[in-house]
């Protein structure tokens, strides 16, 4: 592994200029020597810090290779993740190891590549844990508590940016509790100036007390990257190393933002919360009588406040954050009265459908709840159309995403695992056979006529 690359030279310029101000005017040219002492040992004290805590964490940073397939192609994505116990377990994103075939981890001062087993990854939180099987021990670093996190400490980020392995950059906490509207992240980010890279999700972030604070998720941008906070990443390991999953609270609502302007243009002037713009039938929220139009004030008296899209992810939240089965109450404004309703929360479905990739050159995707909202799907039933290969069998039959298919082969599909076994049971001589699709209202007919199987593995 490389030695960490440091870049301090902004910090020491600044640390110059806080001890020259500091030390004002000297009266003589003795003074004036001794102020331009102190401000190198003040930095030296600063630069000693930053390779105290960097030599502390690195040796449980490590350098992540995956590869991934996405439709009908693969590609080798590099990432960083960190050491939370001594026998293996290892906390990187969820993005970094998605629809990975493989997954290698590459330790520090250690060239061979250890396989490692993807023991659960969440979507929401961009928390994915894996494990390796070291030969030994493995250091395992001290880790903070988010409360304590202050804007405007030094901080470091660690990684392999662009497979740079054992990247350290310098910055600061820029912000705390960013929301954003991203995908279906629920995080409650931090902000830094500190630069994460290609490479450099799943590395960790480090205060200068040697304590990792956050996991590295994305950057946009020069001195704008968002981290996962510890507490977070820890939660979520310890769930899935559990259970394999994470169960979430669902109410069975898609809500907007209630800005100040809509609120006032409504009626409600003097009200906070989101507007339910939809309710899912037969959902905790759907018996429970809420309804289309009805502004959700509170849940279990925490208040809701949503001024713009970035705010929905702290209702998103608070939500995601009880426990499937629990009475809930929520405060709810209908017209000019205020009054609650008792809620006996769900459990979130699933957001990401199972796929199956035909032989035929396109991908048939599971439904969930998320998606059929998505697509203004009628119903459930049938597999989506998640990808369709250009030139392929089901290409030139005219097969398109998004469609919905409900037939195959004279055999019902309403399920993944329906779509799965009407596959298996075409004819094994390669002969022709129907697909049947909904796109929108209509039904569409496909009629798929095979290659044959070396002319079809040639064509991909």
């Amino acid at each position: 592994m490389h030695q960490p690359v440091i870049f301090l030279s902004t910090v020491f310029a600044f640390l110059l200029s806080v001890a020259t101000v500091r030390a004002g005017a000297p009266s003589s040219a003795t003074e004036g020597v001794d102020a331009v002492a102190e401000t190198y040992r003040v930095l030296e004290a600063f630069q000693d810090t930053i390779g105290r805590v960097s030599g502390e964490v690195l040796p449980s940073v490590v350098f992540i290779e995956a590869v991934q397939k996405i439709n009908n192609r693969k590609r080798k994505v590099t990432g960083s993740g960190f050491i939370v116990s001594d026998d293996g377990v290892i906390v990187t994103n969820e993005h970094v190891v998605d629809k990975a075939q493989k997954v290698e981890v590459t330790l520090v001062n250690d060239r061979r590549k250890y396989p490692a087993t993807i023991i659960g990854t969440d979507q929401q939180t961009d928390i994915a844990v894996i494990r390796i099987e070291p030969e030994g021990v493995l250091p395992v670093p001290r880790f903070g508590d988010y409360a304590d996190v202050r804007v405007g400490e030094g901080v470091l980020a660690i990684g392999n940016p662009y497979g740079l392995d054992g990247t350290v950059s310098f910055g600061i906490v820029s912000a705390k509790g960013r929301n954003l509207n991203v995908g279906s992240l629920i995080n409650d980010f931090i902000q830094t100036d500190a630069m994460i890279d290609h490479g450099s999700s799943g590395g960790p972030l480090v205060n200068l007390r040697g304590e990792i604070i956050g996991v590295n998720s994305m950057g946009q941008g020069r001195g704008i990257g968002f981290t996962i906070p510890i507490n977070t990443a820890l939660e979520v390991r310890d769930r899935l190393l559990r259970s394999g999953q994470l169960e979430r609270g669902w109410l069975g609502v898609t809500v907007q933002p209630l800005s100040r302007e809509l609120a006032e243009h409504l009626g409600y002037a003097d009200v906070t919360g989101v507007l339910v713009t939809h309710v899912i039938e037969d959902s905790p929220a759907a018996r429970a009588g809420i309804r289309i139009e009805d502004i959700i004030t509170d849940v279990d008296g925490a208040a809701i406040d949503t001024e713009d899209a970035n705010d929905l992810n702290s209702f998103r939240r608070t939500v995601a954050a009880i426990d499937p089965g629990s009475k809930v109450k929520i405060g709810l404004q209908r017209g000019r009265k205020a009054f609650e309703r008792r809620v006996t929360m769900g459990e979130q479905p699933k957001l990401e459908g199972e796929e199956f990739e035909t032989d035929y050159g396109f991908t048939g995707k599971e439904i969930t709840a998320s998606m059929q909202l998505a697509n203004r799907l009628d119903s459930r039933e049938g597999v989506f159309v998640s990808f369709v290969e250009k030139d392929s069998v089901a290409a030139e039959a005219g097969i398109m995403y998004g469609e919905v298919v409900v037939e195959v082969g004279g055999r019902s599909v309403k399920t993944l695992d329906d779509f799965r076994e009407a596959l298996a049971k075409l004819p094994a001589d390669g002969s022709r056979f129907l697909v049947k699709a909904r796109a929108g209202d209509s039904l569409r007919y496909h009629l798929l006529i095979p290659y044959g199987k070396e002319l079809r593995a040639e064509r991909r």
